[in-house]
């Protein structure tokens, strides 16, 4: 299980975030048996709230494995958050400079190390004004060329009522019920012998949010609209996307490495 072979600050990770999160909320998992059972693979939720982070990280703790978040680099200047995100090794990335290349290669490590990846493809929580899925970014689609690892979409569903970005509220109301399903992971056999141009890689993107899309759809029992899409000029001030550079620039590995 997840809790054995921690090591010092994993461990103290654990016993002080879940039993906080044991009563703040009342948890639904579904689909875990869709996660690979052993090796790398890689993660795409979809990104409502501040909030939702931890519940991904609860769901797949409690499934055996280790979470590793890429996450924005300026969180590991926070005092104390920095010092606990690199001991529990999370990835952090400085988006639009060649320290995001070190980022990509970080994430290849880990998942030829048998890791779990998080990576949110919106870069930032949804900007649709229902909390549907945004169109992504690259990086997620990139990592799973290169390394072959599969793709996991994962929905979440709830956290919008303990912290709703809309309107910034914050709720500490106890046992909120709170929902993750994991789906199969996406097919995209179709691609794998492809380079990685700009075409590809966003017609991965599509399948991989698409297929999240439909998940979260489940979870909410109610109709999907299309993948949303925000201007490029918003969109950029987002975070996750490993191995691009922000607007009027092109990939910092062109011929397809990341």
């Amino acid at each position: 299980m997840a809790g054995r072979k921690l090591g010092f600050w994993r461990r103290l990770a654990v016993w002080l975030v879940l039993p906080a999160l044991r009563v703040w909320t009342k948890r639904t998992w579904t689909g875990v048996e869709n996660l690979p059972p052993g090796g790398g693979f890689i993660v795409t939720p979809n990104h409502m709230s501040q909030f939702d982070p931890l519940l991904v990280a609860h769901f797949i703790y409690d499934s055996g494995r280790w979470p590793r978040f890429l996450a924005k680099a300026s969180i590991w200047r926070v005092p104390f958050v920095g010092f606990m995100l690199r001991k529990t090794q999370q990835i952090p990335v400085e988006r639009g400079s060649v320290e995001a290349v070190k980022s990509l290669d970080s994430l290849i490590d880990a998942l030829h190390q048998g890791g779990v990846v998080v990576i949110y493809p919106e870069g930032t929580t949804t900007r649709e004004p229902d909390l549907w899925p945004m169109r992504g970014k690259t990086g997620a689609a990139r990592l799973a060329l290169v390394t072959g690892a599969p793709v996991v979409p994962m929905a979440t569903w709830g956290a919008q009522q303990v912290h709703d970005v809309r309107t910034g509220k914050v709720s500490l109301g106890r046992r909120v019920p709170v929902r993750v399903s994991a789906g199969k992971p996406v097919d995209l056999s179709r691609w794998q012998r492809e380079a990685p141009t700009r075409a590809v890689l966003e017609q991965m993107t599509e399948a991989i949010q698409l297929a999240t899309r439909d998940l979260l759809a489940e979870l909410r029992d109610e109709q999907p609209p299309p993948l949303y899409q925000v201007s490029r000029r918003t969109w950029n001030t987002g975070t996750d996307g490993v191995g691009e550079r922000s607007e009027g620039h092109e990939d910092m590995r062109k011929d397809g490495g990341a």
